[in-house]
């Protein structure tokens, strides 16, 4: 079923941004950008739209906040992906935009989706309030900058020359801005689209965010090369500590399945219309790319 949703909403998310890329001027930086924000699971849109759902915001407002986040998040893999930082060919089974185009093109692909990002956020078609969508911006200029994913991203390469491994609760904190900040303020968007309280949310996806990130340590060990669409076994060959080093396999899935169920119970005052939300955090841990 929910895999069922994470296809529905790829397709919409899609065909929004093929619309949004329509208006564009034709050049090798709007394909490399439409060839960036391909494929994927859009777990972060996916988690704007079924929150907007719990306050009953419609699609045609949600879809906006929706788009962005993939837009920014797929600028965050281009440039991650470059020589200067993981040296990656490979995103999503296919070549990445510095492989297909040049390194030229994949910065400034990278550059552009993250300001179309704000563009789409900040759209009237978001909110007839301009509080709404001006907290919006804010809150993703936040989650995404120097003291969320960027950081994070500044953390990781830091710890690439580090004398020593990180420590669990130094990972933790690298991961709530690498791969937690993003995922958190998709979780919130529908809260802040509806002018109401995100404490919730924010809890849902704090341990959403951890348990994303211990799954994808154990899928680094575990997992298909050919399923992920990307190479796997990166860190340990670097050896850099990550959860699966420091808890083991065992206690990392252990850790993992616990914080779901923190994720779960904080959904407990949206009832049975969070249901699909708890879905989603059991899907975190269950998925196989």
């Amino acid at each position: 079923m929910l895999k069922d949703n994470l296809a529905a909403t790829s397709e919409l998310i899609q065909a929004h941004l093929d619309g949004v890329y329509s208006e564009l001027p034709d050049s090798e930086l709007r394909d490399a950008m439409a060839y960036a924000t391909q494929g994927g699971k859009r777990l972060r849109a996916f988690l704007v739209i079924e929150s907007a759902a719990l306050f009953d915001v419609p699609l045609k407002q949600s879809i906006w906040p929706a788009a962005a986040i993939e837009c920014l998040h797929a600028y965050s893999l281009v440039h991650d992906d470059l020589p200067c930082m993981d040296d990656d060919d490979l995103r999503r089974g296919m070549p990445t935009v510095h492989k297909k185009w040049n390194d030229a093109t994949a910065v400034l692909a990278g550059d552009a989706l993250q300001s179309l990002a704000f563009e789409l956020t900040g759209h009237a078609s978001v909110s007839d309030c301009a509080e709404v969508r001006a907290d919006l911006i804010m809150s993703l200029a936040q989650a995404s900058g120097a003291a969320g994913m960027v950081y994070g991203q500044a953390l990781d390469i830091a710890a690439e020359s580090a004398t020593s491994p990180l420590s669990l609760a130094e990972i933790t904190k690298l991961q709530a801005g690498k791969t937690g900040a993003l995922i958190k303020w998709s979780a919130c968007a529908g809260a802040r689209l509806a002018g109401e309280d995100i404490t919730p949310l924010g809890e849902y996806s704090d341990t959403l965010g951890l348990a994303f990130q211990i799954a994808d340590d154990i899928l680094d060990i575990e997992g298909d090369e050919k399923t992920a669409g990307k190479r796997l076994n990166k860190d340990e060959s670097a050896g850099k500590a990550t959860f699966v080093s420091l808890l083991g396999l065992d206690g990392a899935k252990k850790t993992a399945h616990e914080l779901v169920e923190r994720a779960e119970s904080a959904l407990a005052p949206y009832g049975h219309k969070a249901e699909t939300l708890k879905e989603a955090a059991r899907f975190v841990i269950a998925r196989n790319s």
